[in-house]
């Protein structure tokens, strides 16, 4: 029976363009996954959109003397067309300045505070006298209090991963103005009480100890372990949700508590838009429904322990029983580095994505990439690691085998599959091999083993290699023209079947194979940017539309007869000059180019 799959996405700043790290994180791993089920038959809602409100956007907007609105709009923009480019599947890549968004933020606030799960404090926060305001902690920069990293943010160490007080950092100082030495103020704020779900957490982390990443469930406990305490959601700022209270005119929800509830926000805008409003009940609400958030290491708080417990406080909103789904697997991904160095957005130590889809494959950069995903530990994407994974494995064990393969049956088969008679023992053995492969790759992948899961498609693809070098029916042909058409019906049969197993990996080039095969339709289904009308204004959006796709997770159905498409060269041979030009860029100022299509 088929399942609800529901797969949310990191919600990205946009503040900036995407890079290699967005895409190791969570983007592509999201991808594979949702593609793979929706091959699979199951029902796939996968969400995400761009986090409008996050103080970068704000200090990005600063930096360049504009409006936090234009910048989050800009870049909103370049994310619809960059992910579209590399194929992200969303049902609904959306943003969170939408007045579906910050209406439902604005009720689960609501319904939070009159269940009894906020309460007001006084709090001491920095305030800057030059800028007449409190600073927000993506304003404040310092030393970090647990392990000394001297450029801890205010909110949060990226060298550590703790969440901080900006208030106890060492020496903070205003990014603005770093010169200024920073007061202590007072402001009042409403708090979420997590600790009142303390219980409710640990059963929670009970229930998925068996499938969770370990380094996620040991962080996720050792989180509560120590003590969880109530955290501000509401901060001294202009841009972001109204706090729906009256005299709180010049407060804002607090980013980290409204984003997550994206999720949940945009099941229910797609729902809207797709003229079903119910239709998001079926992954919300549903006992059988398994929820997966693709997120970075650096996120694993938010997305383990509060936004579960925001879920568990607002159940049965906007439906009339309780149940609503939390979390199944919260897969978070460990960080890509890049040529031995962590990404700096201020170094420029990073490899922009709309800059090398100008360059290359989107299927080249999304293997290399799944083939070095940060699953365990950190990661490194090294152009030359790309220039030889991406020659020696993508063309030279995959490209190469569709090529001559199906160069030689379409030349010397009359453009057809050829018919045969009985395979032998060596034939045979191939293909219940190669397709006993569907049930170990889709088990990988279900498990979020994604890595795991490519490595074992290509040592298979590897095996047909082997395979027709051995039996060589180009020779074969002159000889015993019977077998050389056993031969090479098996091949393609057998790159039938890696074609599905590589669909969610690689799904521009497996629909070309799809092509070359002779099947007609799309494997997978349309990605288009659409435009949604609301009260005050549109907005984009990013749209997977699956109606049409005849892709299937199965055996391979190739018959004798088929007609084949003559083949192109499937994948482009990389130069080795590519790897210091590529190098060259990093840490050099950057101009943004056209994205595209």
């Amino acid at each position: 029976m088929p399942k609800h799959i529901h797969v949310s996405v990191a919600w990205p700043y946009a503040n900036g363009d995407l890079h290699v790290g967005h895409l190791a994180g969570a983007y592509l791993p999201a991808d594979i996954f949702a593609r793979y089920h929706r091959l699979a038959g199951n029902h796939v809602l996968m969400v995400s959109g761009s986090d409008s409100h996050g103080t970068p956007i704000s200090v990005e907007a600063d930096k360049r003397g504009v409006t936090a609105r234009s910048i989050f709009e800009h870049y909103h923009e370049r994310f619809l067309l960059t992910q579209q480019k590399i194929g992200i599947s969303y049902d609904l890549f959306t943003h969170t300045d939408t007045e579906n968004h910050h209406r439902i933020a604005q009720d689960i606030f609501l319904t939070l505070l009159e269940r009894g799960y906020l309460y007001k404090e006084r709090q001491t926060l920095l305030y800057s006298q030059i800028e007449q305001r409190f600073l927000p902690d993506r304003y404040i920069e310092g030393e970090c209090y647990i392990c000394h990293y001297p450029k801890a943010r205010g909110d949060q160490c990226d060298n550590c991963g703790s969440l901080l007080d900006a208030v106890k950092l060492i020496n903070p100082r205003s990014r603005n103005h770093p010169e200024e030495t920073l007061i202590v103020r007072e402001t009042e704020h409403y708090f979420f009480e997590l600790g009142k779900f303390t219980d409710a957490l640990l059963a929670y982390f009970d229930k998925h100890e068996s499938h969770w990443r370990p380094q996620v469930m040991r962080f996720s406990r050792n989180f509560v372990a120590e003590g969880l305490r109530g955290r501000p959601i509401t901060r001294d700022i202009d841009w972001g949700i109204p706090v729906p209270l009256e005299g709180w005119d010049e407060k804002r929800l607090y980013v980290w508590f409204e984003a997550v509830m994206g999720y949940f926000t945009a099941s229910l805008e797609w729902a809207n838009n797709i003229g079903q409003p119910d239709a998001w009940k079926a992954w919300w609400y549903n006992p059988e429904a398994e929820v997966y958030n693709f997120i970075g290491k650096d996120n694993v708080p938010f997305h383990t322990v509060i936004w579960p417990a925001e879920l568990m406080g607002i159940d049965g909103i906007y439906h009339d029983r309780k149940g609503i789904s939390l979390p199944y697997d919260v897969p978070a991904n460990e960080f890509m580095n890049i040529e031995g160095d962590k990404f700096s957005k201020s170094r420029n130590w990073a490899i922009w994505l709309p800059d090398i889809l100008t360059r290359y494959q989107p299927d080249a950069i999304r293997y290399y990439t799944a083939a070095m995903f940060p699953e365990t530990h950190d990661a490194d994407f090294d152009w030359e690691g790309f220039l030889n994974r991406v020659n020696s494995e993508l063309l030279g064990t995959w490209g190469n085998l569709v090529n001559r393969m199906l160069s030689f049956a379409y030349k010397r088969y009359e453009g057809k599959v050829p018919d045969y008679d009985a395979l032998t023992s060596a034939d045979e053995a191939l293909l219940t091999k190669i397709e006993g492969g569907l049930a170990t790759i889709g088990g990988l992948i279900e498990a979020v083993r994604l890595r795991d899961a490519l490595g074992t498609a290509m040592g298979l693809a590897r095996e047909v290699n082997a395979y027709l070098n051995n039996r060589a029916p180009w020779s074969v042909i002159k000889t015993d023209p019977a077998d050389a058409a056993r031969i090479v019906y098996t091949t393609l049969r057998a790159i039938d079947n890696l074609k599905t197993m590589l669909a969610p990996f690689l799904p521009f080039t497996s629909q070309r194979v799809h092509e070359y095969l002779g099947y007609d339709g799309q494997m997978f289904g349309e990605l288009r940017i659409e435009e949604y009308a609301e009260s005050s204004r549109t907005h984009k959006a990013l749209v997977y539309d699956g109606t049409n796709a005849v892709g299937k997770w199965a055996l391979s159905a190739l018959q004798p007869g088929q007609a084949l498409r003559e083949p192109k060269a499937l994948i482009v041979k990389l130069e080795p000059e590519i790897v210091e030009r590529e190098r060259s860029f990093l840490g050099q100022p950057r101009v943004e180019g056209e994205i595209v299509l």
